[in-house]
């Protein structure tokens, strides 16, 4: 603070300083502005000039002069300065330094008479007062001020007691007894009570405490005696009244003492009238606020206890302590609990309507503590009551309802009643919320609340208020959600049981959008429970409940477990589903009955099990995956049944479920696509399953009833109401295209987002799961939505596909519908405009409107692909292609005529019935005969429909193809884009694909080559298998079914051939032959030459099949059996070919069955099939003649290529590519394995246990290895040609009963192989050596019989050259020998013209042998490759020679072998170690008695011809030389992997020696072809000759 009087003014003192000091105070004194400061300096002033003094620096008379002069500037000048002085007086008695006390001393003694001394004695010391004389002593002066305090502030004045009188005591009361109705006011008492005080000395407060007594006594006289309270209280202390009251309630405080009501009403009327303060008040009642804290936690504590005993198991003997420490528990809280003056308080207040007061009690409480009080809760409630009753009588009374009217409370202090919603804000919501769950106690109130609600959401959704309006109303829908919340839903959990409640809350919530609902159901279930003892309790009793109903629920006891259910769910609806739910995860044989038993639910419950479950279903923590990772968890699969029952049977709404499915889509997963399959399946009826049958296929061709009757597994009824809801759901939230397109991207989107990690297994699954919900989903639109529904929300299908990146057959799928849509009304349009009824009219019209709503289709689809498409075929005909289904190309006549039968035998079967009522009987009947009708109207129509639909086709098919490349390329572009998309989308488009094929065939389509386009699809089948999932392939095993069907049907039967194949451009081939020079001419493909082809395929699907279950793959070994399952009926029908799968197959079982089990279930199922279609399979030279017809045949396989191109079509060069590639392959095996051959024969000798089966066949191949080399001159096969038709007609006679037409495919088989023998020649030299080696060798041979020739060359060749002779002996004594057998078993044989027909036994037998040829697995096998050559070989031979001799009993053959083996033994000591050769003998009977030769030599010669002929080609075809490996491979595993394969029984020495026995063998074979090749005959070189011929030709 800055100094006011410088060090200046005290020097010149006399001079200046004393007026500067004036003119400063009075300066000061003047400016009145700042009062505070003001003072201050003026003290300061004052302040500085004493201590001046003090310190000796003025004098003190100078000092007291100019303190004289300052004075009279203000009023309070002297007590500025006796302040001063006061604090000097302290400063100076504090410091050592004698003088300036005394100069302090002199000081005041100098100013005395400016200062009274009153005024002093007040402020100094008393020292220094005796000091300066002002007191005498200091000592007496202190005890005189102490007795003045006590006397002023400790003394109380009392009454005396017995001065008061009696009488003036009964005269207060009879005045304020008195009858207070007349005129008399509480100014008129009080003067009396005046009176009486003054006249009998009466106690001013006793006198107030008997006015409360008397107000306690009369509390209808609010208005009296408040007033006189109010007005007695202006002559106490305030604080009087407040320490009565308190005083009374301390008088109750005894344990045993109650507080009178009365006394609360009277305390609560003051409060709200403030004549007391609450604050003062309180601090007097009991129990103090940390006793009621600790209660409140002691009850949370108990509540959570109640809940482990609950959740626990107990064991029966801690049971009994339990229940008697329990008792005693209940014996001690049956003592009455202290009273709480606290909460009586409250009740008064509530009572008369002081929510403020109320309310500030409340605030000091735990939450709900107050209104868990059962009085307390009903007082607030009738308060609010009172506060709503106007706007309640206004909006909320329900029409015809009356209700009793509630009156107002009395005082006007109450809170103010609502009139408006916004009124409602203001208290009402603060009430309710400080009531929380406690509402439960007014059920009336409840549901007044929940009207209120009703009335406002109802002015809520009504669009017509002002933005403010707008706002203050979204403020009020907020608390309304609130109140929701906190105070209703938590209410109804206490409620005992109140199904009103239930759904009268659900008036209201119904008015809510879902996600609301949902969101006050997750708040319900997971948080409100656990916020109060009492619903911790609920809760738990709620689930210990719920367990033992569960217990005990079965199908039988449905309807009271049920009745259970429901009444336990009109309160706790979330925790019981919860419950259940979990259970249902757990056991899926509880969904019946849980869903059966869930009938007694109200509305709102119906709700809140939507949100369970999906919360359920949307669980973080719960795996959607087994521990396996390839299949999707069982909890999810029976959740997602039990939604689709319970949606299908009860009114929930479905929003948002759907809308869950859709964002799970959104994030990339599609696990939860399983739910909203199971949904459109239940509650419209449409099945998707991919193990349809094909009746069931063909009535899904046609109309909607058919596929109601005859489509689905189960009986589909009573749909339309449930599909109709979901109908509505999807269009209200706009999620029916949405939902599309997410699964159709989605369907990609698996593989590349869900991938991943997952096992492959697991992401075909999902992309299946996808696809047939898209499909299925697909389906209930097309069938469930209006045309106009339908073409407002699917955008046009470049949209689709361009901008929504759908890909282009889920778009079309989407599509479809809408074109037939749009195309009947317009048709119908037209039809309505001109009255024409000509079909013909009709006809032009269809194709009219067919043609006004294709057209922009046509042009939207050429944005979809790149312009060169459209070179090859039209967008006309891509758009036909993809727009069309089976409904519009076909009538399933058999079909309809199944189920109208069906109906017949039902009408017949009611008809019999004698029990049921006639009643029943009629209606029965009509239902029938309805049906009946429905089923022939729409046959009539469909059929009308699709003789238009080939009008149409007719009409446009010349523009379809425009070929503008190569037919070639045509071809490949209608099925890149068209075929293989569709065909795998689903079982009837797969169908539809095939047919769709048929068609364009039978249309006559330009530049459409049927035959280019079966092949293509037949051949290299491997990639289309291996990249399809498992229901893909199921789709596409149906495709090459249907197509197998057509292509064996035109197989079958020359007429049929001729009639839909004959002179179609289909089957246009171009012949390239040598004797024209280059030109070309168009020609047929003739019927046997289709027979080859349709051959060639057949070896196709085999060499993929094999190719795909040797890989070892997962996907490839279950597709193509899937497939294979699935083309049974048409493949395979050739013997040789169905014996190389079976062994595949048989392999795929033994190699699996630990392994893989899934894959090994599919290969048994397959391999039993594929056992009882065998007597249907024929051998291959009844498949096809295998003689060519013409020279130039060969060529004429299928070759196609454009007019003057000159360029052969892709297909002729596959064909002849592919079979040069294996007769070069199968070659080569020749050379290989002649050698291993050998080796093998040798190892079979060498050990000790062989089974002779395949050693037969092993030995025997090889003879027809080397009978086949000869046979390559074309003289051979002229006379093999002579020779085999006589050994095929007992064949085909023996085979008529199989069908007419298998004799047919007999012949055919038969040309096709030799002519593909033919193709296959070899052009090496060394071949050609080989040809003339093998051609002197045959000349040789002709004179032995098969048996000498196995026995032959089964020994070493080193052997046979050095004995020769002996041989010979041998041969002609066994020929003999047999002979003479033949002579007495078999009379008839000796001629081919009289057949034996088979016995069935013969049948059975040959059949058994056979399956032992082919399941004995060899331990001598060489390689996979030889070892299959060996087996189809035998088995062919068997085959061939085997169906003209009669069958021998089993015990004959052995004699035969016994004598055999006896005389061989005789023979043959001298060659080889006596075991070895009893081995080879063994086996040599054996394939005797399998054989049984004919006697005549030379018809066996021809025989010989014809078996070898079948089993050459079967060698160069057959599928058993394992495609996969290519020739090196093929070589190395001659030597190497023989040795894995013999691992079992045969020592690594021996399989040495044998490898190097081939080596020596083959280097023999060359040398002996040498020699051979001096002595060739003239039939060699026309064989070279022929062969130039042919290399030219190819």
């Amino acid at each position: 603070m800055a100094v006011l009087l410088p060090a200046e003014w005290i020097k010149n003192w006399e001079k200046g300083g004393k007026s500067e000091f004036v003119q400063l105070c009075r300066a000061l004194s003047e400016n009145k502005s700042h009062d505070s400061m003001n003072f201050r300096d003026v003290q300061q002033a004052l302040y500085e000039l004493a201590y001046h003094v003090v310190r000796g620096n003025l004098k003190h008379d100078q000092a007291s002069n100019v303190l004289g002069d300052v004075i009279e500037f203000r009023e309070d000048m002297p007590s500025i300065l006796a302040d001063v002085f006061c604090i000097l007086d302290i400063e100076t008695s504090c410091l050592e330094e004698k003088s300036k006390r005394d100069h302090f001393t002199q000081l005041v003694l100098a100013c005395l008479y400016l200062v009274s001394d009153t005024v002093l004695k007040e402020r100094l010391d008393p020292e220094t007062l005796e000091s300066l004389g002002l007191i005498k002593q200091s000592q007496q002066f202190n005890q005189k001020s102490v007795k003045i305090k006590t006397k002023l502030f400790y003394k109380q004045q009392k009454f005396n007691l017995l001065r008061e009188e009696n009488e003036g005591y009964a005269k207060l009361i009879a005045e304020l007894g008195q009858d207070l109705s007349g005129n008399m006011t509480s100014d008129l008492i009080l003067e009396n009570i005046k009176s009486l005080i003054g006249c009998f000395n009466l106690d001013p407060n006793r006198v107030l405490d008997i006015i409360l007594e008397v107000y306690e006594c009369r509390p209808e006289y609010d208005d009296f005696f408040v007033p006189l309270i109010e007005s007695y209280m202006y002559m106490c202390e305030p604080q009087t009244l407040c320490h009565i009251l308190g005083f009374k309630f301390k008088f109750y405080q005894d344990p045993s003492g109650e507080t009178p009501c009365s006394l609360y009403r009277v305390a609560a009327v003051l409060l709200q009238h403030n004549l007391i303060d609450l604050d003062d008040l309180y601090v007097h009642l009991l129990p103090g606020d940390n006793a009621i804290i600790e209660e409140h936690k002691r009850e949370i504590v108990e509540a959570k206890q109640i809940v482990r005993k609950l959740t626990m198991v107990v064991l029966s003997s801690e049971k009994t302590e339990e229940k008697e420490k329990e008792k005693e528990k209940e014996e001690e809280k049956t003592e009455k609990p202290p009273d709480n003056q606290k909460l009586g308080l409250l009740e008064a207040l509530l009572k008369i309507g002081d929510w403020q007061h109320a309310q500030s009690i409340m605030d000091q409480m735990p939450p709900f503590y107050a209104t868990s009080h059962k009085p307390i809760a009903i007082a607030l409630c009738q308060l609010v009551h009172v506060t709503i009753e106007p706007l309640y009588r206004r909006v909320g009374v329900p029409k015809g309802a009356k209700g009793s009217p509630i009156s107002s409370l009395p005082n006007k202090r109450a809170p103010k009643q609502a009139d408006s919603f916004e009124d409602l804000r203001k208290e009402v919501f603060n009430m309710l919320c400080y009531l929380g769950p406690h509402l439960s106690h007014d059920p009336i109130l409840f549901a007044k609340v929940v009207r209120l609600g009703k009335a406002f959401m109802k002015e809520f959704q009504s669009d017509g208020s002002k933005q403010e309006d707008k706002e203050k109303m979204e403020i009020l829908f907020s608390c309304l959600l609130s109140i929701t919340d906190q105070v209703l839903l938590p209410s109804l959990s206490l409620m005992d049981c109140n199904a009103c409640m239930s759904e009268e809350l659900w008036g209201m919530f119904k008015t809510f959008p879902y996600q609301y609902r949902y969101r006050l159901y997750g708040q319900w279930k997971n948080e409100t429970y656990n916020s109060h003892p009492l619903l911790v309790k609920v809760k738990a009793q709620t689930i210990d409940r719920a367990k033992y109903i569960m217990k005990r629920l079965t199908k039988e006891n449905v309807k009271p477990s049920g009745r259970q259910i429901g009444k336990l769910s009109h309160s706790n609806p979330t925790i019981l589903f919860d419950y259940i739910l979990s259970q249902i995860q757990k056991y899926d044989n509880l969904i019946t009955p849980v869903v059966d038993s869930l009938k007694y639910l109200t509305s709102l419950n119906y709700d809140v099990l939507a949100y369970c479950i999906i919360e359920a279903l949307a669980n973080p923590e719960k795996e959607r995956m087994k521990h396996d990772d390839t299949t999707i968890s069982s909890w999810l699969q029976s959740l997602a049944s039990f939604c689709g029952a319970v949606f299908r049977k009860y009114p929930i709404e479905l929003a948002g479920l759907l809308q869950y499915v859709a964002n799970q889509l959104k994030a990339g997963k599609s696990f939860d696509l399983l739910i909203l399959k199971e949904v459109v399946q239940k509650m419209a009826g449409i099945e998707i399953t991919e193990e349809m049958t094909m009746e069931q296929l063909e009535a899904m061709t046609g109309g909607e009833q058919l596929k109601a009757e005859g489509g689905y597994f189960g009986q589909i009824r009573n749909t339309k109401k449930s599909s109709q809801r979901l109908k509505d759901a999807l269009l209200d939230h706009d999620l029916a295209l949405p939902l599309c397109l997410l699964m159709a991207q989605q369907r990609n989107g698996v593989i590349f987002q869900e991938g991943g990690e997952k096992h492959l297994k697991l992401v075909g699954k999902l992309y299946d799961q996808c696809h047939d919900t898209l499909v299925q989903f697909g389906g209930f639109l097309a069938s469930n939505l209006s045309t106009e529904d339908y073409i407002k929300r699917v955008p046009s299908i470049d949209v689709l596909c361009n901008e929504f990146h759908t890909p282009h057959d889920a778009a079309f799928f989407l599509s479809r519908p809408m074109y037939a849509h749009h195309i009947s009304s317009k048709y119908d349009e037209l039809k309505k405009a001109e009255k024409g009824n000509k079909q013909q009219h009709k006809v032009h019209k269809y194709i009219t409107s067919c043609e006004l709503v294709m057209a922009p289709v046509h042009d939207a689809v050429i944005s979809l692909h790149l312009p060169k498409v459209w070179d090859d075929i039209s967008p006309q005909f891509y758009a036909t292609f993809w727009s069309l289904t089976m409904y519009d190309l076909a009538v399933p006549h058999s079909s309809y005529d199944r189920e109208v039968n069906k109906l017949k035998v039902q009408m017949k079967a009611i008809d019999d019935n004698q029990e049921m009522p006639p009643n029943k009987k009629k209606k029965e009947k009509e239902r029938c005969t309805a049906l009946q009708d429905k089923l022939l109207e729409e046959e009539k129509k469909q059929l009308e429909h699709v003789q238009r639909v080939l009008q149409r086709l007719k009409l446009e098919k010349d523009n379809w193809l425009l070929a503008k490349s190569t037919k070639n390329e045509t071809i490949t572009k209608f099925l890149q884009l068209c075929i293989f998309p569709r065909c795998i989308f689903s079982a009837i488009d797969a169908v539809y694909c095939a047919h769709f094929v048929e068609l364009v065939h039978q249309q006559k389509t330009p530049n459409f080559s049927t035959l280019l386009c079966y092949d293509r699809v037949f051949s290299d089948i491997i990639y289309t298998v291996a990249s399809c999932t498992e229901n893909e392939a199921s789709r596409y095993g149906r495709f090459l079914c249907c197509m197998l069907e057509t292509v064996t049907r035109w197989h079958s039967d020359r007429v049929i051939y001729e009639k839909e194949c004959g002179n179609y451009p289909g089957f246009l081939t171009i012949l390239r032959a040598t004797g024209f020079d280059g030109g070309n001419k168009a020609d047929q493909l003739d019927y046997e030459n289709f027979r080859h082809v349709v051959h060639k395929w057949h070896y196709k699907l085999t060499k993929a099949s094999v190719h795909c279950l040797e890989t070892g793959e997962y996907t490839h070994i279950r597709n193509i059996l899937i497939v294979l399952t699935k083309i049974l009926p048409w493949y395979p029908k050739v013997l040789n070919l169905g014996q190389a799968l079976e062994r595949r197959v048989h392999k795929i079982c033994q190699e699996e069955k630990e392994k893989r089990p899934d894959l090994y279930a599919l290969a048994m199922g397959y391999s039993g099939q594929l056992k009882s279609r065998k007597p249907f399979m024929i051998p291959e030279n009844e498949f096809h003649h295998k003689d060519p017809p013409a020279r130039n045949a060969v060529a004429a396989t299928v070759q196609n290529g454009p007019g003057g191109a000159g360029m052969p079509t892709s297909l002729t060069i596959n064909t002849v590519k592919l079979d040069e590639g294996n007769t070069e392959e199968t070659d080569k095996l020749k050379e290989k394995s002649q050698g291993v051959v050998k080796v093998t024969n040798k190892t079979v000798n060498a050990t000790p246990k062989v089974t002779t089966s395949n050693g037969n066949s092993a030995s025997n191949s090889k003879i027809i290895k080397e009978k086949d080399d000869k046979e390559k001159s074309g003289k051979e096969k002229d006379k093999e040609k002579k020779d085999k038709t006589p050994a095929a007609t007992p064949e085909m006679k023996a085979l008529g009963k199989d069908g007419k037409d298998k004799p047919k495919e007999e012949r055919a088989n038969k040309d096709d192989k030799v002519r593909e023998i033919k193709e296959k020649t070899p052009k090496s030299d060394k071949e050609k050596e080989k040809v003339k080696k093998e051609e002197k060798a045959s000349k040789e041979e002709k004179s032995k019989t098969i048996v000498t020739i196995v026995e032959s060359k089964s020994t070493a060749e080193k052997e046979r050259e050095k004995e020769p002779s002996r041989e010979k002996d041998v041969a002609k004594e066994m020929k003999s020998k047999e002979n003479a057998k033949g002579g007495e078993k078999m009379p008839v044989a000796g001629s081919l013209k009289s057949p034996v027909p088979r016995s069935e036994t013969s049948e059975s037998e040959r059949e058994q042998k056979r399956r032992k040829v082919d399941t004995h697995s060899s331990p001598s096998h060489s390689s996979t490759v030889k070892d299959n050559l060996n087996e189809l070989k035998d088995s062919s031979a068997k085959h061939y020679i085997n169906h003209t001799t009669p069958t021998l009993s089993k015990s004959k053959e052995r004699e035969v072998e016994k004598k055999d083996l006896d005389k061989s033994r005789e023979r043959s000591r001298e060659r080889e170690k006596k075991d070895e050769k009893d081995r080879k003998d063994r086996k040599r009977d054996h394939s005797n008695s399998d054989r049984e030769v004919p006697q005549d030599s030379t018809k066996r010669r021809k025989e010989e011809n014809g078996t070898t002929g079948s089993s050459k080609h079967s060698k160069s075809e057959s599928p058993s030389d394992s495609p996969r490996l290519n020739e090196k491979e093929k070589e190395k595993n001659k030597s190497k992997s023989s040795g894995k394969e013999k691992g079992d029984s045969i020592k690594a020495e021996k399989m040495e020696k044998s490898s190097s026995g081939s080596k020596k063998e083959s280097r023999h074979d060359k040398e002996k072809a040498e020699k051979k090749e001096k002595r060739d005959s003239t039939g060699g070189k026309e064989e070279k000759k022929h062969h130039k011929s042919s290399d030219k030709h190819r």
